[in-house]
């Protein structure tokens, strides 16, 4: 048997939580032909001696929609053994949408997902006006990793409404219009449709997106159109603010639709210090909804949700008058400010006293809580706070995060969490049986978090540092169970026939780098980027698409589409 590619020597940790056993793994054209023993050369070799041989990483929770246009690497999912990704999350699309209106889904899209309109000006070329033509755009960009997406509901809505789609309720024409968009996009490859309802979610001018206008009976039809197709999952960002007895009719109403429809519903499932037990409510949601017949799958993430603060992206200071003042500088120049004795003693008393703001949403920086902010000074952590350092050496917290900035030239960067505080809440997540690894936002909020390394993160710290997970549970969370509840057919699983998108990765080192701060968005847009250690290499469709960490210029990655497509 001849070989395009052998993976030899390694230990194969299949995806289905079984145990991983030594073989070699032997690939032709964009399949695994063969696992055992092989005595042939292929056409090319990797050496995985000491390495596990994994399904590739599912990323089911991203924001790439715009970046797959001026990114054909898919960084930074793809630097973390990320080899498909869905995008289209929280009701946040391109498409449907004319190019003569591109500013009504620019302008949900901007702040609620940090990406900036004029680097979605530069970086689209835009050339389509429904979804199943966006699809067909994104099909033929180049790529090296595999994109799947929902149609999202605040684009559908600006679709078919205009200006109007921020203020109003649709009249019983305007659901019919987008019920047949919606239709359209399934027979044309969406894997479903997404939605918000989060108070997180507002345009620069504190208006709500579109879909927080719909009113349920709206989303209801939607939905329900999918159930009638047969197709489509349910993404939604859900209500979780309120009390206990005012957040529960939500709670109902999404069981019921998922009853009525038959389609899968998922969404992410976070512990929000002031949402207090939502995020139980939203596990038992799920528990209720599958002893019922339903599918209900909550998105997890692996570790707090935290906002990256540091000179070289955001501080929380950034809107009090005088640091408003020295931020406008160019970064020299700050830290010659920073160097004033007379200056510096203005900035601390500002930043211990403000006044703050509290018109932050999202992960957007927010005012300091210096028990919480803490020194990044690791990729895995655990992390020190700068009130309590500031406690050892008798100063301010405001003076300990200067002086740390001075010490690496600006470089430091500083971790304020947001949600999923306490580690121990997050196992619970992790090891429910009705969740799934989920929730990175790859593409989105790309100068305040760097999720995209949940993978490495999963693998460094819940296996091999905490040993609550084994390898094998970890990679099945992170591949065949995403895949199974996604419906990606012959992916999530090292086995004879199935497409070969797999990673190769040592478990004694693979990890998140340190993260970096780097204007290389198109119109010199602001990101956050963080690579990983330990990944010897990465192949998507048979193809070797990073070796080490840097990529080979293989562009196999394609268009995932659902199955109304696929069954044409």
């Amino acid at each position: 048997m001849n070989f395009d590619l052998v993976i030899r020597n390694g230990t194969v940790v299949d995806g289905s939580g079984r145990p991983r056993y030594r073989a070699d793994v032997g690939i032709q054209g964009d399949r695994i032909a063969f696992i055992g023993r092989i005595r042939e050369r292929g056409a090319q070799e990797i050496d995985a001696e000491g390495k596990f041989v994994a399904p590739g990483f599912i990323e089911v929770h991203s924001h790439m929609d715009a970046q797959v246009f001026w990114d054909p690497l898919g960084t930074c999912p793809s630097w973390h053994g990320v080899t498909s990704t869905i995008m289209g999350n929280c009701g946040f699309t391109l498409a449907p949408c004319r190019a003569s209106e591109a500013d009504l889904v620019f302008r949900s899209i901007e702040r609620a997902e940090d990406i900036a309109r004029k680097t979605m000006l530069a970086g689209i070329e835009w050339k389509w006006e429904t979804f199943a033509q966006y699809l067909d755009v994104v099909d033929a960009l180049p790529k090296n990793i595999n994109y799947a997406g929902y149609i999202g509901h605040s684009a559908l809505r600006t679709y078919v409404m205009g200006e109007r789609a921020f203020e109003q309720k649709a009249s019983v024409a305007e659901v019919e219009a987008m019920t047949r968009e919606l239709e359209s996009a399934l027979k044309a490859g969406a894997i479903g449709f997404s939605t918000s309802r989060t108070d997180s979610h507002s345009t620069y001018d504190d208006k709500p997106v579109p879909s927080r206008v719909a009113e349920w009976s709206e989303i209801r039809t939607l939905v329900n159109a999918m159930g009638a197709l047969g197709a489509g999952l349910f993404e939604i960002t859900t209500e979780n603010f309120g009390t206990p007895e005012s957040r529960r009719p939500f709670q109902d109403a999404l069981q019921a639709l998922a009853l009525e429809s038959g389609r899968p519903v998922t969404f992410i499932t976070v512990n929000v210090p002031w949402h207090g037990d939502a995020w139980k409510e939203m596990l038992a949601l799920t528990e209720r909804t599958v002893a019922q017949g339903g599918r209900m799958v909550s998105q997890v993430q692996c570790r707090a949700v935290q906002s990256i603060l540091g000179f070289k992206v955001r501080l929380p200071f950034d809107q009090l008058p005088t640091w408003k003042t020295l931020r406008s500088q160019p970064l020299e120049a700050q830290k010659a400010g920073l160097l004033d004795p007379a200056l510096r003693a203005r900035l601390v008393a500002e930043a211990m006293n403000g006044p703050y703001g509290s018109n932050s949403r999202g992960v957007e920086a927010r005012a300091p809580d210096w028990d919480a902010l803490c020194l990044f000074d690791s990729p895995i952590g655990p992390y020190r706070s700068l009130a309590s350092l500031a406690a050892e050496r008798g100063v301010t917290p405001a003076d300990v995060m200067i002086d740390a900035a001075l010490a690496t030239n600006l470089e430091q960067f500083f971790v304020q969490p947001i949600a999923n505080c306490d580690m121990r809440d997050v196992e619970k997540l992790l090891m429910h049986p009705n969740s799934v690894v989920g929730g990175s936002d790859s593409g989105a909020h790309v100068s305040q978090i760097i999720d995209s390394s949940m993978p490495t993160f999963l693998l460094a710290y819940w296996v091999r540092e905490k040993g609550v997970l084994s390898w094998e549970q970890a990679v099945r969370k992170l591949t065949l169970d995403s895949a199974l509840a996604w419906q990606l057919q012959h992916r999530g699983l090292v086995a004879t026939g199935n497409v070969a998108d797999l990673v190769v990765f040592d478990p004694e080192t693979v990890a998140p780098a340190m993260p970096e701060a780097a204007h290389d968005l198109p119109a010199g847009g602001l990101r956050l980027k963080q690579k990983a250690t330990g990944i010897a290499a990465t192949i998507v469709a048979g193809q070797v698409i990073l070796r080490d960490g840097e990529h080979t210029g293989a562009m196999p990655g394609r268009v995932l589409r659902g199955p109304l497509a696929e069954a044409r």
